[in-house]
């Protein structure tokens, strides 16, 4: 799942050497956190939050088929 969000991220920004994904477990799954260069902040969020939010979609559909729970924040 990281690399996946890593690839995304990386497609969409200006800045590719600054995509950053960490895997931390937490209380409700696995969390990755999503860290980018302030000026690409904007891409990776998108209008009205819609490329976060398909991020975020595929993310679960990935851990649900792995029966577990996971979330994606943007740091």
């Amino acid at each position: 799942m990281k690399e996946l969000v890593e690839f995304i991220a990386k497609a969409i920004v200006n800045e590719p050497t600054q995509v950053q994904v960490t895997e931390e477990e937490g209380e409700d799954g696995l969390i990755l956190k999503l860290q980018v260069a302030p000026d690409d902040k904007g891409r990776v969020i998108g209008k009205q939050g819609r490329v976060a939010q398909a991020m975020r979609t595929l993310i679960r559909v990935l851990a649900a088929k792995e029966g577990r729970r996971a979330v994606l924040e943007i740091v």
